[in-house]
């Protein structure tokens, strides 16, 4: 496996420090993107450490390094409620961070919710979000790019992923019919935690991303994330199939690192 795709492994104290580091992180590479390109490109994750590090990011004095109104938000993955559900990624990420900085509302791109103008279907929420993806694709090129089906999607600077017990990123759980689909973005329908109709990137859309960072805590997180960083295939664990295409970082805290053979793992925080 090349270096780019060899997650890099750091482990802090606990679950406060980690989404702290990963705040500072995300402010340092946001700013030189911005530097390099004049634009940045953020895909948020939900759960509790993802949501924590961008709380972290809203309190930290430093976010004001980041030119808000010239970063494009997207995300990973959302449970396909109304809008404005306290349980959508969504509503919970304007919470902790968006409604205390200055995004471009232009900027920000929310997946489909239920109470869409379009009516409550999963697939064209996907397939629109497919197409929103892939036209911001094409502006990067310099042309457009879209139409049903297109599977070109933007070269995000960062891309944010929690992981689940059992090794699931964004809504890819294991054995799931989405692990072998094609498209940029999925209905995945009966996920095994509620709510059970969510929309998500898929393996090759989340593989775009020049960065991936895995944020994990929690002990009933440690074996999986030994698969992921282990042999095991992106079936079983689809954590293990989420890789950038110049790094990709697993920010882990002290339990959930618990299970790594002492030699992978690089101690960030005593």
């Amino acid at each position: 496996m090349s270096s780019a795709r060899t997650p890099q492994v750091v482990v802090h104290r606990d679950e406060a420090l980690l989404a702290a580091a990963v705040a500072a992180r995300l402010v340092t590479c946001l700013v030189d993107a911005q530097a390099a390109r004049g634009t940045a490109s953020v895909v948020l994750t939900g759960g509790g450490v993802g949501i924590a590090s961008l709380a972290s990011l809203a309190a930290c004095p430093a976010r004001d390094a980041i030119d808000w109104s010239r970063l494009d938000v997207w995300w990973g993955d959302e449970r396909f409620l109304p809008g404005g559900h306290p349980d959508r990624n969504e509503t919970q990420a304007r919470a902790a961070l968006l409604d205390a900085v200055d995004v471009d509302p232009a900027r920000v791109h929310p997946m489909g919710a239920t109470d869409s103008p379009d009516g409550p279907d999963p697939e064209g929420a996907a397939s629109r979000y497919a197409d929103e993806l892939a036209t911001a694709a094409g502006s990067e090129r310099g042309g457009t790019t879209g139409g049903e089906g297109s599977s070109a999607v933007p070269a995000f600077d960062v891309l944010l992923l929690g992981m689940g017990p059992e090794g699931h990123v964004a809504s890819l759980f294991p054995e799931s019919p989405a692990l072998h689909d094609t498209r940029t973005v999925v209905a995945v329908h009966g996920s095994p935690k509620p709510p059970p109709t969510r929309l998500s990137l898929t393996l090759p859309a989340i593989c775009s991303a020049r960065q991936v960072w895995l944020i994990v805590s929690g002990d009933d997180k440690a074996h999986a994330v030994r698969l992921a960083m282990g042999e095991a295939g992106p079936l079983q664990v689809p954590a293990a199939g989420a890789r950038g295409t110049v790094r990709t970082l697993a920010l882990l805290d002290r339990a959930a690192a618990s299970d790594l053979p002492p030699d992978l793992a690089r101690i960030a925080s005593p």
